[in-house]
């Protein structure tokens, strides 16, 4: 490095962070897929990676709930120890201990009650939340295992929204059960219990009663599913909309649609809208159904008890006893059904973002796949055939037609013809973003679709003509092509891609954010960050997608250089429309029709009659090479 670069080096060692280490891939590969249909199961996996939090949680409810109960039961023991009166030989002064200690047991119940709940809730706060981060981070994991066609189909707004609904869904279908629906059916249960002591068919009467309202409520609830997974699809759909127009806000600006996109989104709101009426009309009807039969129950409950007062089965205590629980039964039913439908509709919104999400991939590894062994990155396309899914049947659908093609360590071989001839269906192939429906693809002699995705990744450099680049710094952005790299290395990197001297420019330098896919910087820049990337990957095989196509000419020039740089000893695979920057390339590969027609040279083909020549001259260039 030159004493300028050093310099640059030592300054850049001071303003970078350290390096960050390179990520590691987890060695527990969650299998979600059986949970496609299965929303609870789905919930419960991640339930029992913390089961020993979730259990405490549930003993704190379940102790509260008693004592919640509990205290009705101290009332009338307080109550009756009053009623009494002063017991003989006890202080009559003062009432003797007993009323004393009937209230000592009222007031621990109720102590017990408030902690126990404080208890629960302390701790459902780290293990809710760490249940919805691990849901999140492994339906994340889930979704970037799918090929590259898979999010064409499907709106990046979309797939996001749902992964925050899923997780969102979750948080409220576990704190819905904890504090909704569990606490009131066990309040329930236990205010029959107690109520047994007074009168065992009361009791039973209630029970019968109560066990029936709730089986029907339970069953009205299933019966408005559709309601509810309609509005939860149509909530995804307005997440999407909105973020497939703000990310291009700039089209619609240009072509003056501001109006329409308003109108347009307008009527997508109002349809989840209403889809949302709807469904919280009919969680409505169910409340208010439960409302009236649980009012005439609570009424029938105290009638029965005032008669067994009168007929003195009862004591005034377990009057008060009756009242208390009664109107326990009634909260506690109430509660139960508004949780019952509440725990309804979010299962649906879970169940439907599972099941959108949770799809096979189409390229998952081999049980038995194996990391490439590097050898200097030979490839080969041997017999390849291949058609996207829905061409039709026959060899007239089929992009790549027996396909052959072999590039030595080192070669730098370009593919040309004209569009739709299979260059970059060949370039895909060989990412493994596709499969060909037969023959095969080998790096190094080793057959791709048997190795790793990962050693696969790491054996490809590519740049593309559209330039991917993260909403984060110029420098996370060069890193990103090996996150260990030293600081040194980032500077090589972006010196050699001639990056260093506009990166310094701007406001921050390599701290500067490059905006939303790098709309901070010229079409050259962002071409030569990617290029910087690469050069810091350091992968054996290069591939070029168009890297210059978009370009002006003073761009293309700096990019040409630092391409130049980039390919030294690597094997080099390019796709480029512009012919004039192959002229250095040791061959050209013509494609037509999916196969391989002319190859050579660029200063043999040009001499010889055929498609290289057509298309030299179609680009004013016929003494080119």
């Amino acid at each position: 490095m030159s004493a300028t670069a050093s310099g640059a080096s030592h300054i850049v060692r001071r303003a970078f962070p350290a390096a960050v280490a390179a990520p590691t891939e987890r060695d527990e590969r969650p299998v979600l897929l059986p949970y496609a249909d299965r929303p609870i199961g789905f919930l419960l996996r991640y339930v029992m990676l913390h089961r020993t939090a979730h259990a405490v949680v549930l003993a704190a409810v379940l102790a509260a709930v008693a004592c919640s109960v509990g205290s009705q039961y101290a009332v009338k023991h307080l109550v009756d120890v009053l009623s009494a009166g002063p017991q003989p030989g006890s202080g009559a002064g003062t009432g003797g201990s007993a009323p004393w200690m009937a209230l000592a047991v009222l007031a621990a119940i109720i102590a017990g009650d408030n902690l126990l709940w404080r208890l629960g809730g302390w701790v459902a706060a780290d293990s809710f939340t760490r249940v919805t981060g691990h849901m999140r981070a492994d339906l994340f994991h889930h979704l970037s295992g799918h090929a590259p066609d898979y999010f064409a189909d499907r709106s990046p707004g979309v797939l996001a929204s749902r992964i925050s609904a899923t997780a969102n869904a979750a948080w409220t279908v576990l704190s819905t059960m904890t504090w909704n629906a569990l606490p009131p059916t066990v309040a329930v249960c236990i205010a029959i219990a107690f109520l047994a002591g007074i009168d065992p068919l009361m009791a039973g009467t209630l029970f019968v009663i109560a066990s029936g309202m709730a089986f029907l409520l339970t069953w009205l609830a299933g019966r408005g599913r559709d309601l509810h997974q309609d509005y939860a699809t149509k909530a995804a759909a307005v997440d999407g909309e909105l973020v497939d127009v703000v990310q291009n806000i700039g089209l619609v600006r240009a072509f003056g649609a501001t109006i329409r996109e308003r109108e347009r989104f307008g009527a997508t709101v109002s349809s989840e809208v209403a889809s949302r009426k709807r469904s919280l009309r009919y969680l409505e009807k169910l409340r208010l159904a439960h409302a009236v039969m649980t009012a005439l129950l609570t009424v029938g409950l105290l009638c029965w008890a005032l008669m067994l007062w009168q007929a003195g089965r009862a004591t005034t205590g377990d009057i008060v006893m009756t009242c208390g629980l009664g109107f326990t039964i009634l909260h506690g039913t109430r509660d139960l059904a508004v949780a019952l439908v509440e725990l309804i509709q979010h299962v649906a919104r879970l169940s439907e973002a599972v099941k959108a999400l949770l799809v096979p991939h189409a390229l998952p590894d081999r049980e038995d796949a194996k990391p490439i062994r590097p050898r200097g990155g030979a490839v080969a396309f041997q017999d390849v055939s291949f058609a996207y899914p829905g061409a039709r049947d026959g060899a007239e659908g089929r992009v790549l037609r027996h396909f052959e093609l072999s590039v030595a360590p080192g070669e730098r071989v370009g593919l040309v013809g004209r569009s739709g001839s299979g260059k970059s269906t060949a370039l895909a192939l060989l990412q493994r973003f596709a499969a060909p429906q037969s023959g095969r693809i080998l790096i190094d002699g080793q057959d791709i679709s048997e190795a790793t995705q990962a050693s696969l990744a790491a054996m490809l450099a590519v740049v593309p003509q559209d330039v991917s680049l993260f909403q984060r710094s110029v420098l996370e952005n060069i890193r990103y092509g090996r996150p260990e790299a030293t600081d040194a290395e980032v500077l090589r990197a972006a010196e050699a891609a001639h990056c260093r001297e506009f990166i310094e420019a701007m406001p921050k330098g390599f701290h500067t954010e490059v905006g939303q896919r790098g709309v901070r910087l010229s079409g050259g820049q962002r071409q030569r960050l990617a290029i910087a990337r690469a050069l810091l990957k350091d992968a054996p095989i290069l591939i070029l997608d168009e890297a210059t196509s978009a370009l002006d000419s003073e761009s293309e020039k700096a990019v040409q250089v630092a391409l130049e740089r980039l390919m030294r000893g690597r094997t080099v695979i390019a796709v480029a429309h512009r012919l004039g920057t192959l002229r250095h390339f040791d061959r050209i590969v013509v494609m037509q029709d999916g196969q391989v027609r002319e190859q050579g040279s660029p200063a043999e083909l040009a001499t010889r009659a055929g498609l290289y020549r057509d298309l030299l001259h179609s680009q004013g260039m016929a003494t080119a090479a």
